[in-house]
Formats: structure tokens, sequence, C-alpha cells
């Protein structure tokens, strides 16, 4: 349940976070490449394609990173499969307790 409502959160705040165009002055940044002076970093710049993919920017996103639409859909269908088991964990737990 926790990794569910980790990977809901995370793509919650890459859909609500304003799109940057590909190029642009990067903001502030953990990242250690960034720190060194690196334009491209692998980590952030999937974040950033998955952001520009949420809003409909498929060009955008290409740029940044090509695996954001595979990182979507694998992320996705590990949600769901997070989802579908917790359903039914909660429908035993009913269960159980009805029948006590």
């Amino acid at each position: 349940m926790k990794e569910l409502i980790i990977w809901v959160l995370a793509f919650l705040l890459l859909a609500i976070d304003v799109p940057e165009p590909y190029g642009q002055a990067h903001h502030f940044s953990l990242c250690p490449l960034a720190a060194l002076g690196f334009d491209w970093c692998p980590g952030c710049g999937l974040g950033r394609s998955i952001t520009q993919l949420f809003h409909g920017n498929f060009e955008e996103s290409w740029k940044y990173h090509w695996f954001a639409l595979p990182a979507v859909l694998i992320i996705g269908l590990r949600m769901f499969t997070l989802s579908k088991r917790s359903i039914n964990e909660f429908k035993l737990k009913f269960k159980e307790k009805r029948y006590v």
C-alpha cells in the first residue's frame, strides 16, 4: 500500500508541475550532476520528460528523455497491479470480519 501511495503521489506531483521548455535555464536541484555543471542528467531528464508528457508536449518530452512513455506505462502497470492487490486484501479482510 505504501508503494502505491508513493507512485500515485509522484505521478500527481509530476502532472501538476509547470513544464519548462527544453534548454531553458534549470531551477534549483539537489542533483549532483547539475551541481557539477552538466546540462543533462538521466534522472532529471526523465522527470522533466514525464512532466512534458503529462501536459501533452510529446516533442518536448522526447527531447528531455526518450524513456518517458515506456516509464509511464511500466509504472502505470505497477500502480494497477498494486491497486488490484490492495482491493483484494481489503475484500479478504472485510470477508473475515463478517464471519468472525
